[in-house]
């Protein structure tokens, strides 16, 4: 009985929204324009994550509500190697949260202000491991739209992480191509500024200009406003600096010269067959791929961590307004009581949509999708149908929901051996009207 209850006591902490008081709060690390990124450690784990918090006002008076819901919905449905991961997501009052991977060798902009260029073999690397980055990105018909030195952060090992995701853009069969000018202009491709559709290919160009600027300290197109900016990067042909031979190969000069294609039919990396074309260019011989993905390829640049996090921000005014747990009272709008002012509409937008997030749990979409996925492959999608009637329930990874999980495996394994009926996969879980949480 007591063990009953013991059992029942964890899994009710388990499953508590996470908040503030989970975590201790440490230095603050950075600042942007919507909020600031603090350094914090989950006090149960004891993991280390870059807190990003974004003031609910700000956000509102900025107009940037919709970017940063969606930014919190795209990273939802993102894990990568190579992506700054979110890990928990939660508001109060007055701060939008979202907990994401602690990258403690900072990003390219700060490398480039005080280090310099680097070399065409630490560049070479950094631009493989953003290529895997975006070509996982592509295949989920995604879109960055803002790749650029400040949003490619480094590991405390060096391997580079694409982060920022608050103006990707997701493609559908419905809308395959987007018009809207967005991004950072230095960094956008010719189709968005001169407004014609376009898709992922604008990636591969805005990775094109990063790699010039890492090797050149300059980028291939400049100009002193907008409109000779846009001029420039349109129309003007690509150059190089009249020393460029002498810093780096002819291969890596090809390269530029084929991300930074002004059409995107022949751009390196767009295409069907554009990320294999890519990998098979003589300027990346010698990689492996495959340990790129893993992390398990040493990077030729190793970053100085302790540095970046006693030097990148040390502007006094990030301390200032000290960051305190404040409570959530929701305000359950009632059809005879909506809200009245446009800020007011706003925050119940944000109290709405910015759901929490814990990634030791997974959505009932998630283990819809998984579950139907792994079924369909074995002709089990009728079976999957009969549990779709009844609710599904997110739970902590118990006992119960190993044995679930060791069901699926064994279909895996001998997918003709095993009943797969409601009741069978109740009897094994002991949980009749709830399929328990399953890690994959």
């Amino acid at each position: 009985m007591g063990a009953t209850c013991c059992k029942y006591e964890q899994s009710s902490r388990a499953r508590e929204e996470v908040d503030l008081n989970h975590f201790h709060l440490l230095r603050a690390i950075g600042k942007g324009a919507f909020g600031k990124v603090r350094m914090i450690q989950h006090k149960r784990t004891k993991r280390y994550y870059a807190l990003k918090y974004i003031r609910k006002d700000t956000c509102i008076h900025k107009k940037a509500v919709k970017h940063v819901i969606a930014e919190r919905h795209m990273l939802e449905n993102i894990n990568y190697s190579l992506v700054v991961n979110m890990h928990y997501a939660f508001q109060d009052d007055e701060n939008l949260f979202m907990a994401l991977d602690l990258m403690p060798g900072g990003d390219l902009r700060f490398l480039l202000e005080n280090i310099g260029t680097l070399s065409e073999l630490e560049v070479r690397f950094q631009v493989a491991e953003i290529a895997l980055c975006l070509d996982y990105l592509h295949q989920q018909r995604i879109a960055h739209r803002d790749v650029k030195p400040e949003n490619i952060l480094l590991d405390q090992h060096g391997h580079a992480h694409l982060s920022d995701f608050n103006i990707a853009t997701r493609f559908d069969q419905y809308s395959p191509l987007q018009w809207s000018v967005a991004g950072s202009p230095a960094y956008m491709a010719p189709e968005i500024l001169s407004k014609k559709g376009y898709s992922t290919s604008v990636d591969w160009w805005s990775l094109g200009v990063v790699a010039y600027e890492l090797l050149f300290g300059k980028r291939p197109f400049d100009g002193p406003s907008h409109e000779s900016l846009t001029e420039s990067i349109v129309h003007h042909p690509l150059t190089f600096p009249k020393h460029a031979n002498r810093v780096v190969s002819d291969n890596c000069l090809d390269v530029l010269t084929k991300l930074l294609e002004k059409s995107p039919f022949h751009r390196l990396g767009c295409g069907s067959d554009g990320f294999e074309r890519l990998k098979e260019h003589p300027w990346f011989n010698g990689l492996d791929w495959s340990l790129l993905e893993q992390k398990r390829a040493k990077p030729p640049y190793q970053p100085e961590s302790c540095r970046f996090l006693t030097r990148m921000y040390e502007d006094s005014s990030i301390d200032q307004d000290p960051l305190t747990h404040k409570h959530v009272f929701p305000a359950n709008w009632s059809n005879s009581e909506l809200p009245v002012t446009e800020e007011a509409r706003w925050r119940q937008c944000m109290e709405e949509e910015f759901l929490s997030y814990n990634h030791t749990f997974l959505s009932t979409k998630q283990v819809d999708v998984g579950i139907k996925a792994l079924w369909g492959k074995y002709g089990l999608v009728k079976q999957f149908e009969d549990f779709e009637e009844h609710d599904y329930e997110t739970t902590p990874n118990t006992d119960e929901g190993q044995e679930a999980r060791l069901l699926i495996e064994q279909h895996k394994r001998k997918p003709g051996k095993y009943q797969t009926t409601r009741d069978k996969l109740s009897s094994v879980t002991g949980t009749p009207k709830t399929i328990q949480q399953i890690e994959y």
